[in-house]
């Protein structure tokens, strides 16, 4: 659709709350959370991604089941188009945002020595500026941005007691690796219809995917190499001394290398095949939309990202001498 031309006066605002934004879309995901896998904490890092999961699995339903519209654009200046034809209600940035926040906060605050209200002010402004980027940028109403943070903290609560539970089956069944892919699989095919396309059903099925190979990295992990529970080979904590800081940065670049790699290689692959199959062109946006295209593709190209960084890229840190 058409945008409105609009004038940047305070380009401070601006670009604070772009920069925000973006702290609650899929290039902080793929960044943060491999990172702290890779040179924080494993258990961290695996809280993080389940809790993240199903805040956003619930968050990105509810906007397709309640249909709450966005706010109209006169009289607000919608800066961002891609997001437009979703749903508002609730902002799935804020929950997000707050999901990974206080996850990583809780997950860290009795392993690491630091001091609490450091830990639960960098939460809550991270948090709150993903939250106010929403209403910056137009996209969501102050009420949105409520509920979203709201309904993310009331699941944080509920699965908090549950997740060292939850955390150890995942390690631990040897029915882990067929429902990490089944379970959200079906979530994916059996997503709430809409009467027209919204990019929820793939961004949920990005997310469902990227958590199903995360997961069956995990149990991998686990079951054949060293144990998660003793991994402290692959752990620097927080990186305070340069020496440290050098090598945290060299597992980084080579392992966001190795999963954007990944990701433009199963991409490309999945997309040919499945063009192949349905006897579409590759660029075809239409036909890459619909159901059957749509879910494999993204499933399957993201659940090889996040098989790739939960246990291709530690091997390759561990082979390079990192």
């Amino acid at each position: 659709g058409c945008t409105q031309k609009y004038i940047v006066k305070n380009y401070f605002y601006y670009y604070l709350f772009r920069f925000s934004a973006a702290l609650g879309e899929e290039i902080f995901y793929i960044t943060f959370l491999p990172f702290t896998y890779w040179n924080i904490d494993h258990s961290v890092s695996r809280r993080m991604i389940i809790v993240w999961s199903i805040v956003m699995y619930i968050g990105q339903v509810s906007k397709d089941i309640l249909k709450w519209p966005r706010p109209l654009s006169p009289p607000v200046v919608k800066l961002e188009m891609r997001t437009n034809a979703e749903y508002g209600m609730p902002s799935t940035h804020a929950m997000a945002a707050t999901a990974i926040s206080f996850s990583f906060f809780i997950a860290t605050m009795n392993q690491y020595k630091y001091p609490f209200e450091l830990g639960l002010v960098a939460a809550f402004v991270f948090s709150t500026l993903v939250c106010l980027s929403r209403l910056y940028t137009g996209m969501h109403t102050v009420l949105d941005v409520i509920g979203g943070a709201l309904i993310s903290a009331v699941l944080l609560m509920l699965l908090y007691p549950a997740w060292d539970m939850i955390d150890h089956l995942l390690l631990t069944s040897p029915f882990c690796p067929l429902l990490s892919i089944v379970v959200p699989l079906v979530l994916c095919y059996n997503y709430p219809k809409l009467d027209y396309y919204s990019p929820t059903r793939g961004d949920t099925t990005t997310i469902l995917g990227a958590t199903a190979g995360a997961t069956v990295g995990f149990w991998l992990t686990n079951q054949y190499t060293a144990p998660v529970y003793a991994s402290k080979s692959l752990e620097l904590g927080f990186p305070l001394i340069t020496s440290k800081l050098v090598v945290v940065l060299a597992r980084f670049f080579v392992g966001i290398l190795v999963v954007l790699l990944t990701r433009w290689l199963m991409k490309s692959v999945v997309l040919g095949a499945l063009g192949y199959r349905y006897r579409f062109p590759i660029r075809d946006l239409e036909a890459r939309r619909r159901l059957e295209v749509e879910v494999p593709y993204k499933f399957i190209t993201y659940s090889s990202v996040g098989f790739t960084a939960t246990v291709i890229v530690p091997l390759l840190h561990e082979l390079l001498g990192l």
